[in-house]
């Protein structure tokens, strides 16, 4: 992973509206989960023979 997939800014916001902390290394965790998603869901577009993405697809 090359880059940040999520705004940190608006992750955190989440996370104090809900009165929670988060650690350092949250937002990196949470960009890998990202990525893995938009990954399968890239697959199974092509599996379905599409080259668009759908909300079925996650």
């Amino acid at each position: 992973m090359a880059e940040m997939l999520v705004v940190g800014s608006k992750v955190r916001a989440v996370v104090k509206k809900s009165k929670m902390n988060m650690s350092g290394d949250f937002l990196k965790g949470l960009s890998k989960e990202v990525e893995a998603i938009v990954k399968k869901a890239v697959a199974r577009a092509k599996a379905n023979k599409r080259k668009t993405l759908r909300p079925t697809d996650l």
